[in-house]
């Protein structure tokens, strides 16, 4: 993508994600919104029937997807839901076999996987930020996964910018 085309390798990402459901379960969109060196590189999506831990999950996913391997990046989710079970949670879900501490099958258990795999040996520091605080990108992410739902349910995806 030519947005890291242009990036130092040693510059260091912000990375903003964000996931809305309207109704839990219901249509669903995801935000993502990426700012390095004063530029900024946004996008979203979304599924006409999901949850919004499922839309949370899949921003982080979408932004690594999308960030190549070499750059270091923070990430700043309002998930606490995200950011604990991939900095805390994860080690002994593997470890018990895709099980919680009380042996229920971990939710979401394909978008961890996929979570897991994309965060590994990468330099991500995982951050959770107050939603609805006032920090812009926060606010835009929360934006962008809003406007995920409505191209949901009108059936329209959208290429990333």
């Amino acid at each position: 993508m030519d947005f890291f085309k242009t990036l130092p390798k040693e510059s260091t990402i912000i990375v903003y994600t964000d996931g809305a459901c309207s109704g839990n379960p219901g249509p669903g969109g995801w935000g993502v919104v990426i700012i390095c060196d004063e530029k900024i590189h946004e996008w979203n999506g979304g599924e006409a029937q999901t949850t919004n831990n499922r839309m949370e999950l899949m921003a982080c996913i979408e932004a690594l997807k999308t960030i190549p391997e070499e750059f270091s990046m923070i990430l700043r989710t309002d998930s606490r839901y995200v950011r604990d079970g991939i900095s805390m949670w994860i080690k002994g879900w593997k470890k018990n076999g895709w099980k919680t501490a009380s042996k229920a099958p971990v939710k979401n258990q394909d978008l961890w996987q996929d979570l897991d795999a994309l965060s590994q040996n990468r330099p991500i520091t995982w951050e959770w930020v107050a939603a609805h605080n006032g920090e812009a990108g926060n606010e835009r992410a929360d934006m962008l996964a809003r406007q995920g739902i409505v191209t949901a349910t009108m059936g329209i995806n959208h290429p990333k910018n």
